[in-house]
């Protein structure tokens, strides 16, 4: 998939500029897709050159205007239609922290329990800062009233698929230190 599609999806909640794109992508879209601001922009003008999305100048006092972009019906046609084409391949993951753990046989068991430590801290932030989008969301309603009544229900889902993600990376991390405590004796002996 391409970052095409991710800002598509990411007009849907309304007019944005690209800063305020930006913070969506570092929210609520975190937690499927990440993407620098440079790359943003970058495909923000792609969109707009290929008539998905159209941009206005907004005049501000004091400071230079900002640039918003809104969906086009074009740009509405094919996030419907992405939406309901299956994916070309399946998921898969990209995590530097599994690639350490894959090496880190002969490695310092120290180091290699900070790393998953850092790892774990990692994800206890990102579920802190999903819990607070999640409330945002809810703005006092019940989960099912939500899914019921909400106009809106991806951004929903979606959040509860990366509470899931962080969640297990959570068990994983420490079913590691428990392992490697439990090797801990076996290390000192080499």
């Amino acid at each position: 998939m391409s970052l095409k599609y991710a800002v598509l999806a990411a007009l849907l909640e309304g007019e944005a500029s690209g800063y305020e794109l930006s913070r969506v992508f570092d929210v609520s879209l975190a937690n499927f897709w990440a993407a620098t601001p440079q790359q943003l922009y970058r495909e923000l003008e792609r969109l707009a050159r290929d008539g998905l999305i159209e941009a206005r100048v907004v005049r501000q006092e004091r400071r230079p205007g900002k640039r918003m972009f809104a969906l086009t019906e074009a740009g509405r046609q094919d996030l419907r239609a992405f939406a309901v084409t299956p994916p070309r391949r399946p998921t898969a993951i990209r995590d530097e922290l599994l690639i350490k753990i894959q090496a880190m046989d002969g490695a310092d068991p120290e180091a290699t329990r900070a790393l998953v430590e850092e790892g774990e801290a990692w994800s206890r932030g990102k579920l802190a800062r999903y819990g607070r989008v999640r409330e945002r969301l809810l703005a006092g309603r019940g989960e099912e009233e939500y899914l019921r009544e909400a106009d809106r229900i991806g951004p929903y889902l979606t959040l509860m698929g990366g509470i899931a993600f962080e969640e297990e990376n959570l068990r994983w991390c420490a079913r590691v230190l428990t392992i490697l405590k439990q090797r801990a004796p076996l290390s000192r002996a080499d």
